[in-house]
């Protein structure tokens, strides 16, 4: 068939595009705003796209209209309108994948606040490495494979489960479409607080999604988080398997040792050993998940050790963009105050004690630029020696909320601005920590030219 996806940029859409592709259907999109990683890969695989929504789009005539979740009812989206007026059909991305890709396969569904990608990146190659040929779906690109998206000709698919909401039509999560047979529940914090009134309200579509997951399927719970164990409380009619517990407990995959060379625990006998090239309990964590997960298809313990030694994280994560001078630049996907937490810790404990790190960031997801959690940002950056926000379509002020952290911080009205305010301060030895889930316009090309024009090289 010929499908026309609207918001094709965002991951998941992009994602879908590539798989609808694979499959040989017919792929065109549209979206307001093109950047890479998703603009370079549906530009690879030969999908036609158009700027904007207007309503002459119409015209491609396709079998079907899939409404990414970016669309909403009105005049910002023309097309939309003309297809509710035409009575032409639509549906959703994870409705249409549900039915044209997920069916009859065992999907492996990683949901969670934090780690969702990383995870669901590390699940796909344990399977890819155990000769299991898995599809996949990730919000993000995995470097171990160069694509956020493949159909595989096995059995298993694993999908990166978000708990946002499907489409303007369906305010459900996007998760309670997938069915899984296999179910990570990595974490849970509140966020998107423009659709969540509050914990209490994504801890109900949680427990949605437990009760898609069959009898004979798995669940594979933090056993650090007291939110998902009131999810499993409302009801649970599958195996549960928790990971990350603090002591031994019987049946609960724990770690031994530093987050990159640790034993991994069930109870009290070691099942296998980790020795890779990630940092941060955050990660280990995660390793933990996907273990527990890849066991549920087969893959035993010790040869998901063997597969995350090979495991080179996802585009995007603490990606080191370059080096100027003895300044290193720095991508991270990092917007949620407890990742950005997470990130800037994970960075201070491989650099050296007299290194400096300066966080740049700007407050861009949709909690953030409501400034529900503008508060917790100096906790945040604690570890960070200097910090720069960009104030640039934010509703609140930043310097405001910042204010606690003194001269360490900083506010630019926009990116230009805060450019010139890290070109300033930063000295050789530094890294620049950039973190954004977007673009970020582009700073980090940016920041290396400036570094460039004041170090030389």
């Amino acid at each position: 068939m010929h499908i026309h996806i609207l918001g094709i940029c965002g991951t998941f859409m992009g994602g879908l595009a590539a798989l609808a592709r694979e499959a040989g259907h017919r792929v065109t999109g549209c979206d307001a705003n093109v950047y890479p990683p998703m603009s370079d890969q549906l530009q690879a695989l030969g999908i036609e796209l158009t700027s904007g929504f207007g309503a002459e789009q119409l015209a491609l005539a396709p079998d079907m209209f899939v409404i990414g979740n970016v669309v909403t009812r009105g005049e910002k989206f023309p097309l939309m309108e003309a297809i509710l007026d035409a009575g032409l059909p639509y549906t959703s991305g994870p409705q249409w994948l549900a039915q044209h890709v997920l069916q009859g396969r065992h999907v492996l569904a990683v949901a969670g606040t934090h780690g969702k990608t990383t995870t669901t990146s590390m699940l796909a190659w344990i399977l890819e490495h155990a000769g299991q040929q898995p599809g996949f779906l990730v919000g993000g690109v995995p470097q171990n494979f160069g694509v956020s998206a493949k159909l595989g000709s096995g059995k298993a698919f694993v999908i990166e489960a978000d708990e946002y909401d499907t489409a303007f039509f369906d305010k459900r999560s996007k998760f309670v479409h997938y069915r899984p047979r296999t179910a990570v529940l990595n974490n849970l914090e509140f966020d998107h607080a423009d659709i969540f009134a509050d914990l209490g309200a994504i801890e109900t579509q949680f427990h949605h999604l437990v009760r898609t997951v069959p009898a004979n399927g798995r669940l594979v719970v933090n056993a650090r988080e007291e939110a998902l164990q009131r999810v499993l409380g409302r009801g649970c009619w599958s195996e549960v398997v928790r990971f990350g517990g603090r002591k031994e407990e019987t049946g609960v995959l724990r770690a031994r040792g530093e987050p990159q060379s640790f034993d991994v625990l069930r109870g009290s006998l070691k099942v296998a050993r980790v020795e890779w090239a990630l940092f941060g309990e955050h990660n280990q964590l995660n390793a933990l998940a996907a273990i527990a997960a890849a066991e549920h298809v087969g893959v035993a313990p010790e040869q998901s050790a063997a597969a995350l030694a090979e495991f080179q994280n996802v585009r995007r994560r603490m990606e080191l963009r370059g080096e100027v001078g003895g300044v290193k630049v720095y991508d991270d996907f990092a917007h949620h105050p407890t990742a950005m937490r997470t990130t800037v810790g994970g960075l201070r404990r491989r650099i050296k004690p007299d290194e400096r790190i300066l966080a740049i960031f700007e407050p861009r997801s949709n909690t953030m630029k409501l400034g529900t959690m503008k508060a917790q940002l100096p906790w945040a950056l604690e570890e960070a020696d200097l910090s720069f926000c960009n104030q640039q379509g934010l509703a609140w002020d930043a310097k405001e909320a910042l204010a606690p952290m003194g001269t360490q911080a900083q506010v630019g009205a926009d990116v230009d601005a805060l450019l010139s305010a890290v070109l300033q301060a930063v000295k050789p030895g530094d890294h620049l920590l950039c973190m954004s889930n977007g673009g970020f316009g582009g700073i980090h090309e940016k920041l290396l030219a400036g570094l460039k024009a004041k170090f030389g090289g």
